[in-house]
């Protein structure tokens, strides 16, 4: 198909891919970290650094380029303060990141179908918050689905942004299945947008197949091969 890697893999399962000629594109991180349970409250960051000291290091001797995190959900609270502690806790986090070589990707979501609450729903709340920890390893996960949600313009976004885009997931709108044309958005537009912005990450599919998954994710893979 083409494909060179795997994400989103746990721990039991990062050296499963290299068996298979592939790598693991990206890491879950730290298990207490959740999408609803993230890096804008202050009190959770002393668990999430001890997880990371361990688990970093693991991150990297795998050979895996980056690893997931998560804003949290606001609950309440105002997206000035979310963004200052978001930053509080990716500069303590930071340094460990740039010993073991591996990039934290902040995952930007929509709030509006699937993740009701989230709190980095759009660009300029992840935009401030790699801008205030100034680490070449935290950058943004950009989500094309939940963009397309949330504000839409993504080509134009993706491409003004691309020096603090870490990496890329797929997914069709609406539904989030499969990327063709039954849906908005034009993935090969938008794959050669990204190709020509110079990123020399890796953009992974995160659909839900309607029919064969192998025969599905074989189309789209060709697709996005611009």
């Amino acid at each position: 198909m083409g494909i060179v890697g795997v994400d989103l893999l746990t721990a039991n399962e990062w050296q499963v891919p290299k068996q298979h000629g592939l790598v693991c594109t990206m890491a879950f991180g730290p298990k207490n970290m959740q999408i609803h349970h993230g890096l804008n409250r202050l009190e959770h960051h002393d668990e999430f650094v001890t997880e990371c000291e361990a688990m970093l290091p693991r991150i990297a001797a795998a050979g895996i380029p980056n690893m997931i995190v998560f804003s949290g959900n606001r609950q309440g609270q105002d997206d000035a303060t979310g963004i200052s502690n978001c930053i509080t806790g990716l500069k303590r986090l930071a340094p460990l990141a740039e010993k073991a070589g591996v990039t934290l990707c902040l995952e930007y979501l929509n709030s509006k179908v699937d993740h009701r609450d989230y709190a980095f729903d759009r660009m300029k709340y992840g935009l401030d918050v790699c801008k205030g920890v100034g680490s070449p390893r935290v950058k943004l996960l950009y989500d094309i689905y939940h963009v397309q949600i949330m504000e839409g313009d993504v080509i134009r976004s993706l491409k003004d942004n691309i020096e603090w885009i870490g990496h890329f997931h797929t997914g069709g709108v609406p539904g989030r299945n499969d990327i063709d044309d039954t849906q908005e958005l034009n993935y090969p537009a938008i794959c050669r947008a990204i190709l020509a912005s110079g990123f020399q990450g890796y953009v992974a599919h995160e659909f839900v197949p309607k029919q064969d998954p192998l025969g599905t994710l074989q189309r789209c893979a060709k697709l996005c091969d611009v």
